[in-house]
């Protein structure tokens, strides 16, 4: 589903943030990104996202070498990854139903389906009801839920979180992992970059863990 193959990447200022990374991610396979700060996770997240190319290696996301995509290419690559940040990044002046409805908008659907395909992800999340309230109405774990169900309304193979318990205490934590694991169950992969060693050693999930930009578990 998604395989890093020999991937460095390179900053002229700092030299090889990643060097020679490999591994591969199957379908519906949920695994946690940790290290410690400066280890290289954002780096590779950027690479998933083609927002950095790597220097040398190939990346793959279900079939597809997102390594040598053409820019044109880039922003249906796109459609099959969903992001969630630790700081949400939601549209404070538009609703949750719109913010949840972005990536549909974007993509060309129709009114119908969009609002089907949105009311059916603020379900799964547990914000049935919560279409026309706006961002800063709602609690903090309420918000990343509004964050994961703009980040899976498209139906994206690949889900990717950047930290996205970071602001939130350990039971609301516990809460957005399970969330995470319901979709690792339908067949969606995920990958949770996490600082959060308690939380992570409580799941059964693999765990790919970088040291100053080499993988050295996973």
């Amino acid at each position: 589903m998604l395989k890093f193959e020999n991937v460095t990447k390179r900053y002229a200022e700092t030299g090889d943030v990643l060097r020679n990374v490999s591994f591969h991610l199957h379908h519906g396979e949920l695994a946690f990104l940790t290290g410690h700060s400066g280890a290289g996770k954002s780096t590779l997240l950027k690479l998933i996202a083609v927002i950095e190319r790597c220097n040398r290696g190939a990346i793959w996301l279900d079939g597809e070498n997102l390594s040598a995509a053409k820019e044109s290419q880039i922003p249906y690559l796109r459609r099959k990854m969903g992001f969630i940040y630790q700081d949400y990044k939601l549209l404070k002046d538009r609703t949750v139903f719109d913010n949840v409805a972005l990536p549909l908008v974007i993509a060309g659907y129709g009114h119908q389906e969009i609002s089907r395909r949105v009311r059916a992800a603020l379900e799964k999340v547990g914000l049935s009801g919560k279409e026309k309230k706006y961002p800063m109405a709602l609690s903090g774990g309420e918000q990343q839920r509004v964050g994961i169900a703009r980040a899976v309304v498209n139906k994206p193979p690949l889900i990717i979180a950047d930290e996205p318990t970071g602001n939130l205490d350990p039971e609301l934590a516990s809460e957005i992992m399970r969330l995470f694991e319901s979709f690792q169950q339908v067949g969606v992969t995920v990958l949770i970059a996490s600082h959060d060693i308690s939380l992570i050693s409580k799941m059964n999930h693999r765990v790919l863990k970088l040291d100053h930009g080499q993988l050295i578990l996973g």
